[in-house]
């Protein structure tokens, strides 16, 4: 999402998250990414990891189309949300703890109610404090999406893959829906990159 934010060209390189017991796991991959997650980004011979510093290195490489505020707060207050995010919500629903879980716990605990708790727990201190910042805009800080809309779009999206009931978060949903509509979003979904699943 970034990089269609930004405007870069190219080229992805799908890693199948569960083929063959997950690709990023394989030794082709963890010598270039040893810990064995996605995302990765090369670039001028340097391999970068982690979505954050990902997006933030692209953001300060890249200047045009930036993904954060100008303003210094408003720059702190997008990246406390983003890091709510990749911080709070995510590592607590990502397909390693999901197996995890499952393994450890077998059928006495219910995987995906566990990780839907903690996305509705999270998305619930992001929405108020989207509430105690909001100006009514459409989109969180800015007239166009930048850095939280990277993150929040993405666990959105995961959480209605597991069911998670966001009734509860109108202006969280209010923010995707607009995403949605935006041809760098669209081209960023799941469904339409060239390894998608399809049932």
């Amino acid at each position: 999402i970034a990089l269609n934010l930004k405007g870069l060209v190219f080229e992805s390189i799908p890693v199948n998250l569960v083929k063959q017991g997950g690709e990023q796991l394989g030794e082709a991959y963890r010598a270039i990414n040893p810990q064995g997650l996605v995302p990765v980004l090369l670039h001028g011979g340097h391999v970068l990891t982690q979505s954050m510093s990902i997006c933030e290195y692209l953001d300060e490489r890249f200047e045009h189309h930036p993904l954060l505020p100008v303003d210094p707060v408003g720059r702190a207050q997008v990246r406390s949300l983003a890091l709510q995010i990749a911080c709070e919500i995510h590592p607590l629903n990502n397909l390693r703890v999901q197996k995890y879980l499952k393994k450890q716990c077998g059928d006495g605990l219910d995987a995906v109610d566990w990780m839907s708790h903690w996305m509705r727990d999270g998305f619930a201190a992001i929405e108020r404090q989207l509430a105690d910042q909001s100006d009514k805009r459409s989109l969180y800080y800015a007239d166009r999406p930048g850095l939280f809309e990277c993150f929040l779009v993405p666990q959105v999206y995961n959480a209605e893959r597991y069911g998670t009931d966001m009734s509860a978060f109108p202006m969280i949903g209010e923010i995707v829906r607009q995403c949605r509509k935006l041809s760098d979003f669209i081209n960023a979904a799941p469904e339409n990159q060239p390894d998608a699943v399809t049932v």
